[in-house]
């Protein structure tokens, strides 16, 4: 029995004429009449009787009537329902992010798309760069966000933003390091560093090739799985680091740690998507909203 059978049957029951209800309903009266006909067959039932010219609902028929009105009813409300999921941006988005990035500027920009799209569930999960950009290969994250400049010829990577890194030590440290601002001999210096893989790692990665030492002529005294971890061992007089300036606003601030600066230019912020990938509403939303609030985005 279909959608149309249905309607057939209640038009017909309205008006007590097949060619009336026919009529109204934009077909001929034999479409009805075999409509109600298949019906009545396929189920071996009465669902009209003939008085004079008219029709009535028989006994099957009235305790069908109501069945009939739900049924159609549902369907209308299913038809308004898509109508306005279609105009609405609902679903999930997966998001994978470098520590930074989760931590110090992702929040507000959720914030932002979770008041203008409340109907989509947003999915965050915080790692470092080389495992934001495996997520977004194998289709484990939808969108990635990371700080390192990142080459890989499956993803597509925008600039979405930016920070500044810091060398940072404890105010007692820099005074036993002496006051050479000589970058060899800073990289003399005993480190705190972040686990293989971080963006914030790769930053002294290169600026160790740049100055033509190696990895393994650093003085490494923590490697740490955290920016805060980082941050509260410098604090504690254990070394020094390169780090965001978002990580150590309020310790610079309050005194309890001090920068030197190296004039390194600006880190950005890269927004990474899988190539040649057909995005679906809420990440067309998303994308735009950051293409909105940021100038940099290229």
């Amino acid at each position: 029995m279909t959608l149309n059978q249905l309607k057939i049957f209640l038009k017909i029951a309205e008006v007590g004429n097949v060619t009336k209800a026919a009529d109204l309903l934009g077909m001929t009266q034999s479409a009805a009449s075999a409509s109600i006909a298949s019906i009545e067959n396929n189920y071996q039932v009465k669902l009209f009787e003939r008085v004079g010219r008219s029709i009535i609902l028989s006994e099957v028929g009235k305790r069908f009537l109501p069945e009939a009105q739900r049924a159609v009813a549902s369907a209308k409300n299913a038809n308004k329902y898509l109508n306005l999921l279609s105009k609405k941006t609902v679903g999930s988005l997966k998001i994978a992010a470098s520590q930074t990035i989760a931590n110090y500027w992702l929040p507000r920009k959720l914030a932002l798309f979770h008041s203008r799209y409340p109907d989509v569930l947003l999915h965050v999960s915080m790692t470092n760069t080389t495992e934001v950009q495996n997520a977004v290969i194998e289709g484990k994250a939808d969108i990635g966000f990371v700080e390192a400049e990142i080459v890989s010829s499956e993803l597509e990577l925008f600039n979405v933003d930016h920070d500044q890194i810091s060398l940072v030590a404890s105010v007692a440290k820099w005074t036993s390091f002496g006051t050479s601002n000589e970058l060899t001999d800073i990289l003399k210096l005993p480190w705190i560093v972040r686990e293989k893989g971080s963006g914030t790692r790769k930053v002294l990665e290169d600026l160790v090739i740049q100055n033509n030492f190696s990895w393994s002529d650093l003085d490494i005294v923590l490697e740490l799985p955290s920016n805060e971890s980082v941050r509260e061992a410098v604090i504690a007089g254990v070394g020094v680091t390169l780090i965001s300036q978002h990580v150590v606003t309020l310790a610079l601030e309050t005194g309890l740690l001090k920068a030197k600066s190296l004039d390194l230019p600006p880190r950005n912020y890269q927004m990474a998507l899988r190539k040649n990938k057909s995005f679906r509403n809420e990440e067309k939303q998303l994308i735009s909203m950051l293409q909105k609030e940021n100038p940099s985005f290229v």
